[in-house]
């Protein structure tokens, strides 16, 4: 992999991290088009740390509140019900789902789900289910409605985010949405649920850049590019949905779908 590849690669990244469009989706169907080669799951997950250096950086004064508060609140009851403390347990348990099936099927994720027919498919599919959360969503509900039900149940919707295409912001926010929240609620949650699991994720991935499974120069490349690009996505996505619905997405995801298929039909890209 070259600069150039790396730069792209980046910017694909943050763009599509935190849009719900998949962001391990389009990193294996843009080298795939452009006829550059599959970087990798390893180099997947560890370019996502930028992009979680951008939520961290971004939600920062929130992630310290609910760290601090949840700690403080083993110890002080009275700060049990505050909404940083709960906060704090919503996000942790809802990590669980997610950490145990990525760790039962990783060599599945790593090697059988990269393939072409199956991101078609889950970028249709999924689009289609979050079209239907957009519909039916009653859309009142805020941040600070959320209750361990919820958190658990939007923590199941994030391991459909395993399968390349589905998109773990999509996902969250499907899941959201389905639970009567408003679209800037579904999204704030869904960017404060994925800093565990993408972090831990690519911590663990990382130990194959030791093995001599990533090339340092290029993965650094693309990391700071999409922690850069990804602060700007954070920012205009929170903005843009406070006035839009999700259905661009949903056109985007059907549309390129459609055309992946359409292409591996024909034999203009192989699936693997």
């Amino acid at each position: 992999m070259n600069v150039v590849e790396a730069t792209v690669l980046g910017i694909v990244q943050g763009l599509t991290e935190f849009l719900p469009i998949s962001s391990s989706g389009h990193l294996l169907i843009v080298p795939k088009l452009l006829g550059w080669g599959d970087p990798g799951a390893a180099f997947t997950a560890v370019i996502q740390l930028g992009t979680m250096a951008a939520v961290i950086i971004y939600f920062w004064r929130d992630l310290v509140n609910i760290i601090t508060t949840w700690t403080r609140s083993l110890w002080t009851p009275d700060l049990r019900h505050s909404m940083d403390a709960r906060m704090g347990w919503y996000i942790g348990l809802g990590t669980i789902p997610i950490s145990v099936i990525g760790l039962a099927g990783k060599d599945f994720i790593e090697k059988g789900a990269r393939n072409l027919w199956l991101n078609a498919s889950s970028l249709i599919v999924m689009g289609l289910l979050l079209m239907v959360a957009e519909w039916a969503g009653a859309r009142k509900r805020e941040v600070a409605d959320l209750n361990l039900r919820d958190g658990l149940i939007i923590g199941g919707f994030q391991c459909l985010s395993l399968i390349p295409g589905s998109s773990r912001s999509g996902s969250t926010m499907t899941g959201a949405l389905f639970l009567g929240y408003t679209r800037e609620a579904a999204a704030r949650y869904s960017f404060l649920l994925s800093v565990p699991a993408v972090v831990l994720s690519g911590l663990f991935e990382l130990r194959k850049a030791f093995d001599g499974g990533l090339s340092w120069g290029p993965t650094i490349i693309a990391t700071v590019v999409s922690f850069v690009v990804g602060y700007a996505c954070i920012a205009w996505l929170l903005k843009f949905l406070t006035k839009h619905s999700m259905m661009v997405f949903v056109y985007y995801r059907v549309a390129l779908g459609g055309i992946l298929i359409g292409l591996l039909a024909a034999g203009a890209v192989s699936a693997t």
